[in-house]
């Protein structure tokens, strides 16, 4: 019988902390940390207190034996402290959303980028034919090298990220943990339970791919959040940079200002 593993908790995470202001935390996705996934974020501390978690195995927090959504995201509900604004990407908004429903009280607003819970959308033809394809990769990724598979990977989520020919350092590394992750389509995340909390949501995607156009619709219909696409990176949305940052930076005003009382929620023209 398996040994019970610990809960992971947030002093388990090593934590960048920049900026002053309202609390946001940033979960990064997979294959590479938040060092390099919010680069083009850091410009958001002239207005926010940004905390940037790694994910276990990435920059200085202790790997897993299994990179886990569920089994990350109570770390990631304790970073929330008091009260902060969460933010995702890709895996990170998988996590985020998990990590959202375990503390709501403390969550000031949720954004997701293209979470991988593609089983949301279950029953789109496009949808099931790519979770189709990530089963086979995984089946398969004892037969490939971690470049072989992180090609194959980048390629269907449509990542900007180039992967040059021979992988090290952080990128090996990264590259080694997608392979032995938790798939994200396996994620059913309680959505209805965050549908009725009372914090703004919105979901953002890249205008790249119907596959992740369909599960961001049905993610915002269902949460009842706002819609946002930021064309331009494909899914590697942060590194659009001042676009993402525009587009964030506006929601989590707004969503302060809704908190304080005067019904001025994000809505469509604010977010372009």
């Amino acid at each position: 019988m398996p040994a019970v593993q610990p809960p992971l908790r947030a002093q388990d995470l090593h934590v960048t902390r920049v900026g002053a202001g309202p609390a946001v935390v940033l979960v990064h996705g997979s294959v590479v940390g938040a060092a390099r996934t919010w680069r083009r974020q850091l410009a958001l501390a002239e207005h926010w207190s940004l905390r940037l978690p790694d994910r276990p195995g990435f920059g200085g927090s202790a790997p897993l034996a299994r990179g886990d959504f569920e089994r990350e995201a109570p770390a990631i509900a304790g970073l929330l402290g008091d009260g902060s604004h969460l933010v995702g990407h890709s895996y990170g908004g998988v996590i985020a959303l998990y990590a959202a429903a375990l503390r709501p009280e403390a969550v000031l607003s949720l954004t997701v980028s293209e979470p991988g819970c593609l089983a949301v959308a279950a029953g789109d033809p496009l949808v099931d034919a790519q979770i189709a394809a990530g089963e086979l990769l995984y089946r398969g990724a004892h037969t490939l090298t971690p470049h072989q598979f992180l090609r194959a990977f980048r390629g269907g989520v449509g990542s900007a990220h180039e992967t040059p020919q021979e992988l090290s350092g952080e990128l090996l590394q990264g590259a080694r943990l997608l392979m032995g992750e938790r798939p994200p389509w396996e994620a059913d995340p309680p959505l209805e339970q965050l549908a009725r909390a009372g914090f703004s949501k919105l979901v953002i995607s890249g205008g790249h791919s119907p596959v992740f156009e369909a599960v961001c619709d049905i993610l915002a219909r269902r949460l009842g959040a706002e819609r946002a696409r930021i064309a331009g990176r494909s899914h590697t949305i942060p590194a659009t940079g001042e676009a993402y940052n525009r587009c964030l930076h506006r929601f989590l005003q707004h969503s302060e200002r809704a908190r304080a009382g005067d019904g001025a929620g994000p809505g469509a023209a604010a977010l372009g």
